[in-house]
């Protein structure tokens, strides 16, 4: 409908970027698959990350613990997930032979919820409280009217909320219940609702990498799932979405878009992470294809006809990027390129040479679809992509009602802000 209402020229540069954003792949194992943790050596006295000319990036917040994802409420109070995987004495020992307790934290998941309050803008919170505590991995948060929900890994609580309130003592009513167990790989659990908040969409990644350890143990994972408000009428919204995370509404439509984490071990260069609008009832390959039909070797005995279903996912990102947060920028703070575009949140690979990810990027939108190349918005997060060492890694993203963005650095336990000074006349 949209397209019937652009000019010739336009059409023509948008059909010419769709078909050179269709990336030809290698062939699996063509390249030889990485095992490369990076390193995260932290930030100096003076670093930080840096964005295009004008803007100004701060430390928000720092001393937290492992924080993962961000939900603004509507008076301006920043709430912050802060969770981990579970890292068992095994697990720790396993991790620190092969190099990733110097990538990842191997501390114990806060299963929190901290509040920050700025209350005079100045980009510098004065208050800091425990929002919400004894929660269980918790990640994606939703405010609906005086109800509070968290997605925690194994299910969905809501929780009575009144404006303005610095912590939440009520014990939360678990409204749903969402697939964990023991095979729990990609435990984050993210949540948005439609625009009149009569359906709550869930994103829950698969429990393995491409359902090596059975699919009986992926029931109801890598999907959207879909469901009202007091959880009921749970269904499954779009399927084959091996790690879905970031999700958001593109602008001008009331179509929901997704940030997904792609497959290892296939090649250095595959497979592409993506984002892509979500077709209700769509499937989108995992485990048995990736990015259309493109048969994972390793998974053989797809039912009949099932690959041959798979959508081609909308917008290509690089292989291992790992990319996790999504929102569109919707305000009018930022210069005029921005509006409507897509930030993006790469946490970086753990297995390509020389490393990918660990930036913001951005990707320009227009009339709802991508409208030109994804560019670098915040770097300086790697100090040596070849050895592997870096500085922080990027996950959770939030606009701001001032409209600054909020970044998470989960390994360094900061929020940084970016804002923008408009040049002065």
């Amino acid at each position: 409908m949209y397209l019937r209402l652009l000019p010739l020229p336009l059409l023509f540069f948008l059909s010419s970027f769709a078909q050179k954003n269709s990336p030809e792949l290698p062939a699996p194992h063509a390249t030889k698959s990485y095992m490369k943790y990076s390193n995260v050596k932290g930030w100096k006295d003076g670093e930080k990350p840096i964005a295009p000319e004008g803007f100004i990036v701060t430390q928000y917040a720092d001393d937290l613990q492992n924080p993962r994802w961000l939900y603004e409420l509507p008076n301006g109070d920043l709430l912050v997930a802060e969770s981990n995987s579970h890292y068992k004495f095994f697990k720790k020992i396993g991790a620190a032979i092969v190099g990733a307790n110097r990538s990842n934290s191997m501390k114990k998941s806060a299963n929190r919820i901290s509040l920050l309050r700025d209350a005079d803008h100045d980009g510098i919170p004065e208050t800091k409280t425990i929002f919400l505590d004894g929660l269980n991995q918790p990640f994606g948060m939703l405010l609906v009217g005086d109800q509070f929900y968290v997605a925690n890994t194994d299910g969905l609580l809501r929780f009575p909320y009144k404006e303005g309130a610095v912590s939440i003592d009520a014990k939360g009513e678990q409204i749903a219940t969402f697939p964990a167990g023991k095979v729990n790989q990609h435990w984050t659990r993210n949540i948005i609702a439609n625009k009149d908040k009569s359906k709550f969409y869930v994103a829950v990644g698969c429990g393995t990498d491409h359902g090596e350890k059975g699919m009986d143990k992926e029931v109801l994972k890598a999907n959207i799932l879909e469901m009202n408000p007091d959880g009921s009428g749970m269904r499954v919204y779009a399927s084959g979405l091996r790690n879905p995370v970031g999700m958001d509404w593109a602008p001008g439509t009331n179509t929901l878009w997704v940030a997904v984490n792609e497959r290892d071990k296939l090649g250095n260069d595959l497979v592409p992470d993506y984002i892509t609008g979500v077709k209700e009832g769509g499937f989108y390959g995992w485990p048995y294809s990736y990015f259309g039909q493109h048969p994972d070797p390793r998974v053989p005995d797809a039912p009949v006809g099932l690959i041959e279903r798979a959508i081609v996912p909308d917008f290509p990102l690089k292989a291992h990027t790992a990319s996790l947060g999504l929102v569109f920028y919707t305000r009018n703070v930022f210069p005029e390129k921005y509006k409507n575009g897509a930030f993006i949140t790469q946490h970086g690979s753990w297995n390509r040479k020389p490393v990918s990810g660990y930036k913001v990027i951005f990707v320009p939108f227009r009339n709802g679809q991508p409208a030109g190349p994804e560019e670098d918005f915040l770097t300086g997060f790697v100090k040596d992509s070849v050895s592997g060492v870096v500085r922080g890694r990027p996950v959770g993203i939030a606009v701001s009602q001032t409209g600054a963005l909020f970044i998470t650095d989960d390994r360094t336990n900061r929020i940084w802000r970016v804002s923008y000074a408009a040049p002065k006349p």
